[in-house]
């Protein structure tokens, strides 16, 4: 959930990680986590996992070797931090999760040698994320509360860890509370002046609070209730551009389909269809999946949508080195 800097994905030069030691070197690594942000964002049919991993594996080996100009040692070690960070994330998005969770300690560790606070609250948003996808709610609120109570955020960053605490709070039961923080987090956006915001932060929006919202009701079992805020989710334009942003239309498709919306549900999948092809997001194609999996096997699906249903299962099992 990253951006490009400012100066924009068309002025990210090739990357030099191998031929300098000092603060071209901070500005290298800098540049590769650019564009493998770019990779992930904006060609959503490129999975860069791979990628990502052995790049941040080149600079920690030059870390531990020592090869580099001292002087810049707490820029070089933020710097990688990020790096780890974005290869964290798209392990993460990829379903690598024991590689995702040892990027992002390895992420971690380096943000607070280095003092970089600002990255570090943003690996920890990560790897509370990471907790509640793997089923470890009572993490992924320990470590929202966590940062709630030690640190004086903008809006929009605390906007973040109280989306990540009613996502916890949902994942133990507690869904009247988790409404009321999700609801928090909308207030904070709305109060948001960005002037302190960090670079990184770019990605929440009403969205995104709208979508986990829609998620744990969905996981929850209401299916009912989490349809509205899917489709606020998938139905804004105008956000910033996300690799995973297939997800709420996924996940809205599974609660159609549960709830026998079945004219609704064809609808959406034809529109899922084309976009198949442009997404990496291995839990994004997952989700989907296991919705045209659920719908093929209701009994009661009528034969047009159970046609575009097996449409939409050669899609997502296609071979993507197919021409």
């Amino acid at each position: 959930m990253r951006q490009l800097r400012e100066d924009g994905h068309d002025r990210v030069p090739l990357l030099r990680l191998n031929e300098t030691r000092g603060s071209e070197y901070v500005q290298a690594i800098r540049e590769a986590s650019q564009r493998l942000i770019f990779l992930d964002n904006e060609l959503t049919g490129m999975p860069v996992a791979e990628v990502a991993a052995r790049t941040f594996k080149s600079v920690h080996k030059r870390l531990g070797d020592g090869d580099y100009d001292s002087t810049y040692e707490r820029d070089i070690r933020s710097a990688a931090s990020e790096l780890a960070e974005v290869a964290g994330w798209v392990l993460f998005d990829a379903e690598q999760h024991d590689a995702a969770r040892r990027f992002n300690r390895e992420a971690l560790f380096l943000a607070r040698l280095s003092g970089d606070r600002s990255i570090e609250l943003l690996i920890l948003q990560n790897m509370a994320m990471h907790a509640g996808w793997l089923g470890r709610h009572r993490e992924e609120l320990a470590v929202a509360r966590s940062v709630i109570e030690q640190d004086r955020m903008s809006p929009r960053v605390e906007a973040i860890f109280r989306m990540r605490e009613a996502r916890g709070l949902a994942g133990g039961g507690a869904l009247a509370e988790a409404s009321r923080t999700f609801e928090k987090a909308h207030s904070l956006l709305e109060c948001d002046g960005k002037a302190d915001d960090p670079a990184w932060s770019w990605w929440i929006m009403p969205n995104e609070i709208d979508g986990h919202h829609g998620h744990a009701l969905q996981t929850a079992g209401d299916h009912a209730g989490a349809v509205r805020f899917l489709q606020l989710s998938a139905e804004r334009r105008g956000g910033p551009v996300v690799g995973h942003r297939g997800m709420a239309p996924a996940r809205l498709l599974d609660c159609l389909l549960h709830l026998h919306a079945w004219r609704d549900a064809e609808e959406l999948a034809l529109g899922i269809v084309p976009t198949v092809g442009e997404t990496a997001s291995a839990r994004t194609l997952r989700l989907l999946d296991e919705a045209v999996q659920n719908g093929l096997a209701s009994a009661k699906a009528p034969s047009r949508l159970r046609d575009t249903l097996k449409h939409l299962n050669d899609a997502v099992h296609a071979d993507p080195y197919t021409l």
